[in-house]
């Protein structure tokens, strides 16, 4: 049997938005800059697909600027210099910035870059059932600070933070607050007004739609500088042809997961639950993450004495695709950043799994998974010179 279960990487595309993206390679191939018809039909559907962006963030289709993705908007909405909250702050003497440990890495690295800008960041500690508090959100926040950027939901743990209350809190002190909703959207209601949201962060790929197409919303009133220059697309904002099929395939894609977001919810949400009962019993492991407060579709679990690679080959072999945690860092053998911070021991953080699911998901895909994993579980740890030890007693079970 074939499970795909790595939703949080990316997702399958919708035959609708893949009909979409083909329809407008072959009808609406015009440059939307172009003055004649051709184009001029293409800036129509741009705008649609623009409208549709808007309606199901609750936010004005002139807040509304495609990007390449979740990443390039992450960037855009914090990177200094060329950006906007960070460089309102620098010319009014604010150059302090709160954000989480947890972050994506397009988010943290980025602040990582500020720092070196003359900017300070304080990245606020998270709980470990991987939920930030409002309270520590504003005891981090000082006179000078001038963005708070905080993710909608983690991508490796699935949880979700307290957005509403944090975007509350700014508006309050006048910060600009920023998330990466990156996990979120298409997954949960989201409506960027009601949770004072002054910029956020969206993915196509993400909830079934095409891969290089994402959105950057910034609220009306907020300085947006590009970071791509070169032409007057997206109200002057973010040079280059957009890139109009796949907008208009991910604006499909987001359509249907918004119409569709209370069937989602309830069977995914029991599919996910199920793989968290039975995969839980396995002796020595720990579900990472509030087991409630979080998307749908995540399950991210620690078994102790093996290491994630193997886990995740062996699986593979046995027709099952799950990840260890975001596909951006698969590449390195360090453990995930989101586990130490929530403050899982390093040897424990290494022996983690992410199964992460869609609607096309069944139950006995589930049912493959649970007699699955703890086999190779079991056989990994037959193997470990490490869970050896630990059932000798010569080293302390840690879970």
């Amino acid at each position: 049997m074939f499970v795909y279960a790595d939703n949080a990487a990316t997702t399958k595309p919708c035959k609708a938005a893949t009909e979409v993206v083909n329809e407008f390679n072959e009808k609406y191939y015009g440059n939307p800059s172009s003055l004649h018809t051709v184009g001029q039909i293409a800036k129509e559907k741009l705008e649609e697909a623009r409208a549709v962006m808007a309606k199901y963030l609750n936010a004005e289709p002139g807040e509304i600027y495609f990007t390449s993705g979740g990443s390039e908007a992450d960037n855009q909405a914090v990177f200094c210099a060329i950006t906007s909250a960070a460089a309102i702050g620098a010319r009014k003497g604010k150059k302090h910035i709160v954000s989480t440990k947890f972050e994506h890495h397009a988010v943290l690295h980025t602040l990582e870059k500020l720092e070196k800008q003359g900017f300070e960041v304080t990245l606020v500690d998270v709980n470990r059932n991987g939920i930030v508090k409002v309270e520590d959100i504003e005891k981090a926040i000082r006179p000078d600070t001038c963005l708070v950027t905080v993710m909608f939901a983690n991508n490796k743990i699935g949880t979700i933070q307290p957005i509403k209350e944090i975007g509350a809190l700014c508006k309050e002190k006048k910060i600009i607050f920023h998330t990466d909703a990156v996990q979120a959207a298409g997954h949960l209601k989201i409506d960027v007004k009601d949770m004072n949201i002054d910029m956020l962060s969206l993915s196509g790929h993400k909830f079934h739609g095409p891969k290089g197409v994402g959105v950057l919303y910034c609220r009306k009133g907020v300085y947006l500088q590009p970071l791509i220059e070169g032409g007057a697309q997206e109200k002057n904002k973010r040079a280059g042809t957009e890139n109009l099929p796949a907008i208009a395939g991910m604006a499909k894609a987001f359509e249907i997961a918004n119409e569709n977001l209370e069937e989602y919810t309830v069977k995914v949400s029991a599919l996910r639950d199920k793989l968290i009962r039975e995969l839980s019993k396995i002796p020595h492991s720990v579900v990472n993450g509030d087991t409630e407060n979080r998307v749908p579709n995540n399950v991210n679990i620690c078994f102790e004495g093996i290491e994630g690679e193997s886990l995740l080959l062996l699986l593979d072999e046995n027709g099952i695709c799950a990840s260890s945690g975001s596909a951006c860092t698969s590449g390195s053998l360090d453990p995930s950043h989101v586990l130490l911070a929530i403050g899982l021991p390093h040897e424990v953080a290494h022996g983690s799994l992410r199964l992460s699911l869609s609607l096309e998901n069944t139950e006995e895909e589930i049912d493959h998974i649970i007699k699955v994993v703890p086999e190779v579980v079991a056989y990994l740890r037959k193997i470990s010179p490490v869970w050896d030890e630990l059932e000798k007693g010569e080293r302390k079970h840690v879970i």
